[in-house]
């Protein structure tokens, strides 16, 4: 089921990162600038960005097996609507429709994988982000060897990557119905947070949420102008500058598998802490890299940065036991939402100033991975019982 529910994730995130990896192809074809670049990327997240939270915490209560395959459906819809637009507007809705199918996918995608996890909660959650950043590091690869050659209209034969989605997440949601319908609760090695007030997990919710600003506006600055970047300094081609932003998307791959069962073994707050300030030097350093180095230093990022993410979520869902859609909604879409938002104001930024001073800039966003000495450390419960 972890290999289903990944294998889906994958191709939810091809679909989605398609998005910014045909940016030079549709930017030249409509004669778009960085803002409006950034506005439709805006438009993606903040779709899923705003509905997620409500997704759920309705699924909290309500859970909705099928809803997985009929989120997929607007993503199926969005690629579609992609592949015959003709001006800005259609882009935008194009884009919106991709976020609906996304915001319905993670949060509910998200519970299976704890309802498999076997009490394996950081390495089911790695599993399952890990087909995202293999998603995302495909969508490049089929923008270069798809989309720029045959054009904006292949994009409809790429619908086939929702479609087949549709057909698993349909099989995977038979499963999830019989779960609900047994009821039966899952025990393993839990975590809790012994003598923690309101105001102590508020506070460190607020905390993992600054955390992923700082990681996901970062990360937006380079999937959204990462090739612009390449093409401006260096003078790559279109093709070559989606290869190396593969190659980052791949080394963030592996960052996503390796953090959620290394936090299962060292402790979770370790593996966050590190993540976000580790990376801090590596960000700075790459503005002023030559094109081998620039390429060497986007997959220590990568491998760094990523590894956050599957330990920040569980540790969240640790802080509020039983609101395992709600914590999830919450995290993918406040990340997507930083995301949209960081990219738009960056677009505008590199519209005033250059690209290059866009990773000037962010370069400096690990430093909040400082905030997470302060998180506090869960205590292991063994053979404690888990709620899906």
């Amino acid at each position: 089921m972890l290999l289903a529910l990944s294998f889906t994730h994958m191709l939810n995130d091809t679909v989605q990162s398609l998005l910014p990896a045909i940016y030079p192809i549709i930017k030249a074809s409509y004669a778009l600038d960085f803002g409006q670049i950034g506005l439709i990327t805006l438009s993606f997240q903040m779709t899923a960005s705003l509905l997620q939270p409500f997704v759920g915490l309705y699924t909290d209560r309500y859970p909705r097996p099928y809803s997985l395959a009929i989120g997929m459906g607007f993503t199926l819809l969005g690629l579609l609507l992609l592949s015959v637009a003709t001006h800005f507007v259609m882009l935008i809705v194009a884009a919106a429709l991709v976020g609906v199918g996304s915001s319905v996918f993670h949060p509910e995608a998200s519970r299976v994988a704890r309802m498999a996890s076997g009490g394996q909660h950081g390495l089911a959650q790695s599993l399952f982000q890990v087909g995202g950043s293999l998603g995302a590091a495909m969508g490049p690869l089929l923008a270069a060897f798809i989309v720029a050659p045959h054009g904006q209209k292949s994009l409809a034969f790429l619908a086939l990557v929702p479609l087949v989605a549709m057909i698993v997440l349909f099989g995977i949601g038979n499963w999830y119905a019989r779960q609900l319908k047994a009821k039966q609760p899952r025990h393993g090695h839990g975590m809790h947070f012994a003598g923690l007030g309101r105001r102590q997990v508020v506070l460190a919710i607020l905390i993992l949420l600054a955390l992923v600003f700082s990681k996901f506006v970062y990360l937006a600055s380079i999937g959204s102008y990462y090739t612009f970047y390449l093409i401006q300094k260096f003078g790559v081609s279109v093709p070559h500058a989606q290869i190396l932003l593969f190659v980052f998307l791949g080394s963030s791959a592996l960052g996503t598998f390796l953090g959620g069962p290394l936090g299962d073994r060292i402790g979770r707050r370790y593996v966050i802490f590190g993540s976000i300030l580790g990376v801090l030097p590596f960000t700075l350093a790459l503005p002023y890299a030559n094109l081998f180095f620039t390429a060497v230093l986007t997959v220590i990022i990568g491998v760094i940065l990523s590894s956050a993410f599957a330990a920040i979520l569980v540790y969240a869902q640790e802080l509020l036991p039983g609101r395992v859609g709600t914590v999830a909604g919450l995290f993918f879409g406040f990340a997507f939402g930083m995301g949209g938002l960081g990219a738009a104001l960056l677009g505008v930024i590199a519209d005033a100033t250059s690209i290059e001073y866009v990773y000037r800039l962010t370069a400096f966003l690990p430093a909040i991975g400082l905030l997470g000495y302060f998180l506090p450390n869960p205590r292991v419960a063994m053979g404690a019982e888990v709620s899906p």
